[in-house]
C-alpha cells in the first residue's frame, strides 16, 4: 500500500479548502488523510480523519495530527467562526476513498453514493469485490428478477462510500489493527482527540 497514493473520492466546498491545508501537513507527519468534514455539531466541528499508511490510528498520533494542524489552519483561518477541531481514525465503518481502500475491505458490505447518475441511479448498497483500473465493483443484494448481480462504479465518480458496520467487519478490522500494531511494536487505544479553536 503506497504511503503517498491519492485520495479519489475527497471533499468539495469549504471541506476540500480545509482538506488541501492539512493534507500536506499530515503527510509531512507520515500519515494520510481520509477525510475533513465541518459539521454543526457544538456549534461549529471540524472533524478530521486520518490513519497511518497501515490504517491505524492511536490516540497519540490524533494528538500529534491535532498539533501539527492547528497553526496552519490559523494561518490559513479558512472557516470564520470559532469551531471545535476534532482528529480521529477513520473508525470500523470507515469512508473508503482510496483505490486501495476498496482493494483492502473487499468481502464487506459498502454503501455507496454517486455523484453522477449509474445506470439510473445514485444509490448502491452491497458486497465490495475490490477495485481495479479506477473502478471497483459491488455485488448487488439477490433480487426477484435476478437481472443485475453486480456492477462496476468508477471510483472517481463516487461521491461518498463507506462500510457498513457488520459483526465480520468489526472482527475483520480488530484483527488488522491488532496486527498492524503488533508489527510497530505498538499499545492497542481507543483513537480521538478534540481541541477548540477559536479564531478570535
Amino acid at each position: 500500500m503506497s504511503e503517498h497514493e491519492a485520495r479519489i473520492v475527497t471533499e468539495q466546498g469549504l471541506d476540500a479548502r480545509v482538506a488541501a491545508i492539512v493534507e500536506p501537513v499530515i503527510e509531512d507527519l507520515g500519515f494520510r488523510l481520509v477525510r475533513s468534514k465541518i459539521s454543526a455539531a457544538n456549534g461549529c466541528t471540524l472533524q478530521i480523519m486520518a490513519e497511518r499508511p497501515d490504517g491505524t490510528m492511536t490516540v497519540e498520533d490524533c494528538e500529534t495530527v491535532s498539533r501539527a494542524v492547528s497553526p496552519a489552519l490559523d494561518v490559513d483561518d479558512p472557516i470564520s467562526r470559532a469551531y471545535h477541531l476534532e482528529v480521529s481514525s477513520p473508525g470500523i465503518d470507515r469512508p473508503l476513498v482510496r483505490e486501495s481502500d476498496f482493494v483492502r475491505w473487499s468481502g464487506h458490505e459498502v454503501k455507496i453514493e454517486m455523484s453522477v447518475l449509474q445506470e439510473g441511479r445514485k444509490r448502491f448498497r452491497g458486497t465490495l469485490l475490490g477495485a481495479e483500473n479506477g473502478e471497483t465493483q459491488i455485488k448487488l443484494p439477490d433480487t426477484k428478477s435476478g437481472e443485475v448481480d453486480a456492477v462496476s462504479l468508477p471510483i472517481g465518480d463516487i461521491g461518498e462510500a463507506k462500510l457498513v458496520l457488520t459483526d465480520d467487519l468489526i472482527t475483520a478490522a480488530l484483527k488488522a489493527e491488532k496486527a498492524a500494531l503488533a508489527a510497530r511494536g505498538a499499545d492497542v487505544g481507543d483513537a480521538g482527540f478534540e481541541q477548540d479553536n477559536d479564531p478570535n
